[in-house]
């Protein structure tokens, strides 16, 4: 008995930890465009159903994400309400899809063990801890880039990504995520979805 009670001790002692892993899938990207050159040039992001929107923190989060990406292809925002060569409407939607249950971050095993000749003790005991509930959410953002001058949509396109929710999926994380995804190689090729990491 002793020696179980031992052993279980320097099991606890010497428990490994769970690996973490990565919360969130790929993201799939859909461009489409009208297979000319996209010359780049001012633009200001609005909400895509309009300016007459009401502008809530998390939808600035992605406004923002994807004027930060828009900058870096070569397109300079501007203000709202001042004149641009583009609009991009910005939309974007994260819903709950359920919940899973996560493995435990830490286990224990004790084993049995067989005692003198032809004789023998034999059990086990395994035990996780730290399991928890977690939401499934699914995002999706999604950018239309419009001429000012004539309305012409030049380019629009959708980025959708699951994950579990945690740190690495706050909206700030997965609006920088999506955007990136969505204006990776733009103009991109138009009516392909492709997954990216």
């Amino acid at each position: 008995m002793r020696l179980a009670l031992a052993a279980l001790a320097l099991a606890a002692t010497t428990a490994g930890c769970a690996t973490t892993g990565d919360s969130s899938g790929p993201t799939d990207v859909t461009r489409y465009h009208l297979g000319t050159a996209i010359a780049p040039g001012s633009v200001v992001v609005e909400p895509l159903t309009g300016s007459g929107t009401a502008i809530s923190p998390e939808y600035q989060t992605y406004a923002d994400a994807v004027a930060g990406e828009l900058a870096r292809i070569g397109f300079a925002p501007t203000p709202s309400g001042t004149s641009s060569q583009y609009i991009a409407g910005v939309s974007f939607l994260r819903t709950s899809q359920g919940q899973v249950r996560t493995p435990p971050k830490f286990s224990i095993g004790l084993g049995g063990g067989s005692f003198g000749r032809g004789g023998g003790v034999g059990g086990g005991l395994s035990t996780g801890f730290g399991s928890k509930t977690r939401d499934v959410l699914a995002t999706e953002l999604a950018v239309q880039l419009r001429r000012r001058s004539d309305g012409t949509v030049v380019w629009e396109g959708r980025a959708q990504r699951t994950g579990l929710s945690g740190p690495d999926n706050q909206p700030g994380a997965t609006a920088q995520r999506l955007a990136a995804a969505l204006m990776k190689g733009f103009p991109g090729e138009s009516g392909i979805t492709t997954s990216v990491p």
